[in-house]
């Protein structure tokens, strides 16, 4: 299994974060672009994951939630900016639990001898609200969801019968 190295440098809104695959990059960008295949990965297995709106173009919104067992939703939603490519997919992204607070995430993916790593950089607006987002447990989510697409990645690839 791949780690997932986050990086919090101290004193700055940034949030680093690189993680490998085993799978070409048209794969993993297709996993980040297709809400069928997005509702699979993203986020912790304990939530069921609803895609209200899912526009990869420049200027397309998205929007999605969160579902908990018991039926409590929480939502996130941004906005795409620029075409997204393998090579740059940026977006905001905001937790409608905090409105305001929003931050602004890249994705670039680099493909190696038919593997990927992703590189994602998120900036926030201050540095008290990329602590507050650290500390409401991202992290732990972006982990898990790295270990689901692994999961996915295997499925997708799993010969049909």
């Amino acid at each position: 299994m791949n780690a997932t190295e986050i990086t919090v440098e101290p004193g700055v809104p940034f949030v680093d974060v690189v993680r490998e695959f085993d799978a070409p990059r048209d794969l993993v960008f297709r996993a980040h672009t297709e809400p069928e295949l997005l509702v699979q990965w993203l986020g912790p297995r304990k939530y069921q994951m609803i895609v209200d709106r899912w526009e990869p173009r420049d200027g397309g919104g998205w929007r999605y939630i969160h579902r908990d067992a018991d039926g409590n939703d929480w939502g996130f939603h941004g906005v795409f900016h620029g075409t997204p490519t393998p090579d740059d997919m940026v977006q905001t992204f905001e937790f409608e639990g905090a409105p305001g607070h929003v931050s602004l995430n890249s994705l670039r993916l680099e493909e190696r001898d038919g593997r990927t790593i992703a590189h994602v950089h998120a900036v926030f607006q201050s540095v008290e609200a990329r602590d507050a987002n650290v500390a409401g447990g991202m992290a732990d989510g972006m982990t898990e969801g790295y270990q689901r697409l692994d999961e996915l990645i295997v499925r997708l690839a799993a010969p049909v019968n």
